[in-house]
């Protein structure tokens, strides 16, 4: 059966599902299309905007919108260092490792070893520098690291201010052959020494009578040049540093002294120096200066160590050990292990009673081997905790913080009566003790429901 049409214009158009023309029913459509990709666009900006309806991020909360961990009060991190008594069974500080020493003085003798390197004496460095503009045209050194003699020819430099100045000198002169020398002469005479020219230079240019096209430049002191800053063809100042020179045959020695060794090193403290690298035997040399500041980084001090170099072995620069022998002292010292570090104090665990442990804040000094000087909080003879110490600082911070109530560690506890007269019992661990709990009373049938025989 063919499909039911009807005339539109004078012409047959076909009829859809529901009765409309083709035309009509795709009007339709693109509209219902519209709406649906409008409305699919808001959602994505609402999910976009507020992560809703359809978020993909169930749970997951962005870095950016979390919030900033609070910081911890001054009260709160104060609180975390508070430390409280502790109580142990005496039967058990064996078994759990726990070992008591007496605090005692000991003769501090050992030496004080620390890292020392080789510089140049500042005293003996010399920085040479021209005293007018020119330009190099001559040089007496080749390379950094040259020996060089006090009074050798370090580089020649051309100065049209120089030459002119030379000019106007001898000019002078010859005006006054016939008398005395005049005040314009002695001027430009010493106008030439003022801008770099040596009396033999000068007397030089007064037996020639011409004046010399380039100055000199010597050195002032013999060494070695460990800074060269210039070649032929440079053109130079007053400014401009020409070369540095250093006189190597005594040299200082630098030594890094820990904070905490500082008292134990003072001026003429005699030191035993070793550097491999130098062939030199080990040598003696007293201390000739503590630097007035610490290192921030390292947090030491530089001493220095004056020592003669005849042979230039001590080359700056060089690294070795210095050994300072202090004097001996006495000193109540307590093993490293007794020593409760929390980084913003220190602390030991007092012996007082048998059983009983109590926190003692102490103040320490110089540090050994496997022993700690003590300056403050203890005395000759105290008892203190020296192995085991942090199963006890363990237990002494959870009673401050209000978290342990019992005995820790199988302490003995208070005897308490129960109903029944049932006895404590006492757990193995031994931190709490508690009565058995009462039987279970059984629970009456709900109304209702049959009950089995």
């Amino acid at each position: 059966m063919s499909d039911p049409k009807t005339e539109i214009d004078g012409g047959q158009a076909e009829v859809g599902p529901e009765g409309k023309s083709k035309h009509e029913w795709r009007t339709f459509t693109t509209g219902a299309g519209l709406m649906l990709v409008l409305f699919g666009g808001l959602v994505l900006v609402q999910h976009l905007r507020h992560g809703w309806p359809f978020s993909l991020h169930h749970g997951i909360v962005s870095s950016q919108s979390a919030p900033a961990p609070k910081a911890l009060p001054a009260s709160e991190d104060a609180k975390a260092n508070v430390r409280a008594p502790v109580e142990l069974e005496p039967s058990r500080l064996s078994a759990l490792g726990i070992r008591v020493e007496r605090v005692r003085p000991e003769i501090i003798a050992r030496p004080l070893r620390t890292v020392a390197s080789v510089a140049p004496d500042e005293s003996r460095l010399s920085h040479v520098h021209t005293r007018v503009s020119g330009w190099i045209e001559e040089l007496g050194i080749n390379t950094t690291g040259q020996s060089v003699r006090a009074g050798q020819a370090l580089a020649g430099i051309f100065s049209q201010e120089l030459l002119s100045s030379q000019t106007e000198y001898l000019a002078a002169r010859r005006a006054s052959e016939k008398g005395p020398v005049s005040a314009v002469a002695e001027g430009a005479r010493s106008r030439l020494k003022v801008l770099g020219m040596t009396d033999a230079e000068v007397s030089a240019i007064e037996r020639s009578g011409q004046p010399r096209r380039l100055v000199t430049v010597t050195a002032p002191r013999s060494g070695v040049v460990i800074h060269k800053g210039i070649t032929v063809g440079t053109a130079v100042d007053p400014s401009t540093e020409l070369v540095v020179i250093a006189d190597l045959s005594t040299v200082w020695i630098l030594a890094e002294v820990p904070e905490s060794d500082i008292p134990n090193v003072e001026r003429a403290t005699p030191v035993s120096l070793q550097f491999p690298g130098s062939g030199l035997v080990p040598f003696e040399a007293p201390v000739d200066f503590l630097y007035p500041t610490l290192s921030e980084r390292t947090r030491t001090l530089r001493v220095r160590i004056i020592a003669e170099n005849p042979t230039g072995a001590l080359r700056p620069g060089l690294y070795g050990t210095a050994e300072f022998r202090v004097r001996p002292r006495s000193a109540l010292t307590i093993s490293r292990d007794a020593v409760v570090d929390t980084g913003a104090s220190q602390h030991v665990f007092l012996v007082e009673g048998e059983g009983r442990f109590v926190p003692k804040p102490v103040k320490l000094g110089a540090r050994f081997d496997d022993r700690v000087e003590v300056l403050e909080g203890l005395h000759e003879g105290d008892a203190i905790v020296a192995s085991g110490v942090f199963l006890i600082d363990s237990e002494s911070r959870l009673r401050a913080s209000g978290g342990g109530t019992g005995h820790a560690h199988g302490a003995p506890a208070k005897d308490s009566s129960v109903p029944n007269g049932e006895p404590a019992l006492k757990h193995e661990g031994g931190s709490h003790s508690s009565a058995p709990p009462p039987p279970k009373e059984e629970s009456p049938p709900h109304s209702g429901h049959a009950v089995m025989p």
